[in-house]
């Protein structure tokens, strides 16, 4: 693991060179992708229908499988978005939307929204610039210095049963259905909600139709909610987690956020295939060109690719403690640390240590 105190010692121009046999898609591997993703996808679906004469607790046992590949199907829509699951812009752009009607996000504005993440990760100067609440948190500065009611809502926000539940299913059925946080020249993307919603419509519509709305409800519903859960939980801890690196703008580079502020999230097998291996997540944000079926490949090919914090599967089930940023101690803390008696002089003794070796120096 890469020590913080340790520079990142070869440049962007280096990595990208080792990066360079691995990105851009191969169209057999692509192709291969969609049929073992959409086909099963189908069937699931097809067996949560048939299942519906069953005691319900079967239909839902299924729709966590359907979740998970519904879930690999975000992928594939997050590599279109980027340009790297097709040689094709068009391709690229005709999947995305496909895939869009399985995961309720938008491909247009989800694909500028996301561009903003991968511009602004981790600095601490560019959290206004339109990132999601994921991607972003207080400093312990910011939260003691903030009123009552703003200490409260975050503490809201970030309560797991909110942050972790709560918001991620009304994300995916209620937020991604406006436009309501876009800029007015987003005339693209807002027109891409608009078309999208009208897609859901009529698949839904069609499926009602023949099917029986409450039975398509029943199937439907608990995946887009299953996968919604864990596919923002997913995203969010490989960001923040206690070891993850948070700089100003001065001290902000994409490597060094690449390799220390972005963890390779080591999954089981299985959970691997279903994320579509987004856990080599530091990979992915060196170099969004490297379709999700080649970030394996690649994060194995050099040392120097494979010094990123890693995260176990406990570990990742942990991190949602870690709800905002310690700058002197340059780590994530949790709430109780920055309210409790000890923090304040924990911090006092931080800084008189900095103070002290820059006098010594």
């Amino acid at each position: 693991m890469l020590d913080k105190a340790t520079p990142v010692h070869l440049s962007r121009a280096i990595l990208k060179q080792m990066m360079t046999p691995y990105q851009g898609s191969r169209l057999t591997s692509s192709i291969c992708q969609l049929l073992n993703t959409f086909i099963p996808f189908v069937l699931v679906c097809a067996l949560m229908y048939a299942s519906l004469s069953w005691p319900y607790w079967l239909t839902l046992a299924l729709s966590i499988i359907a979740a998970g590949l519904t879930v690999r199907i975000f992928i594939i829509q997050h590599d279109c978005g980027h340009g790297s699951f097709l040689p094709s812009p068009l391709a690229n752009a005709v999947i995305g939307h496909l895939c869009s009607i399985v995961t309720f996000a938008p491909y247009e504005s989800w694909r500028r929204q996301h561009a903003g993440h991968h511009a602004h990760w981790n600095n601490l100067d560019r959290r206004d610039r339109g990132v999601d609440i994921y991607s972003t948190c207080l400093t312990v500065g910011e939260y003691q210095a903030a009123g009552r009611l703003r200490r409260l809502k975050y503490r809201i926000i970030w309560h797991p049963v909110v942050s972790l539940v709560v918001l991620p299913p009304v994300v995916f059925l209620l937020l991604y259905r406006l436009p309501f946080d876009m800029p007015k020249e987003w005339r693209r993307e807002r027109w891409g909600v608009y078309l999208a919603n009208l897609a859901l419509l009529s698949v839904f519509g069609i499926l009602g139709w023949f099917l029986g709305f409450t039975n398509v409800v029943m199937v439907h519903l608990p995946i887009i909610i299953f996968a919604a859960l864990f596919g923002v939980w997913l995203f969010s801890v490989q960001h923040r987690f206690e070891d993850t690196f948070w700089a100003r703008q001065e001290n902000w580079t994409a490597t060094s956020a690449s390799l220390r502020g972005s963890s390779y999230l080591k999954l089981p097998r299985l959970l691997q295939w279903f994320s579509g291996n987004i856990g080599f997540h530091h990979i992915h944000h060196l170099n969004p060109m490297i379709p999700n079926y080649r970030l394996q490949e690649c994060h194995e090919a050099s040392s120097a690719l494979q010094v990123a914090p890693i995260l176990t599967l406990a570990d990742a089930l942990k991190a949602w403690r870690f709800a905002l940023w310690d700058e002197p101690k340059d780590k994530m803390v949790r709430f109780g640390d920055a309210v409790d008696g000890t923090f304040a002089s924990s911090t006092a003794d931080e800084k008189l240590r900095k103070m002290k070796n820059g006098k010594r120096s």
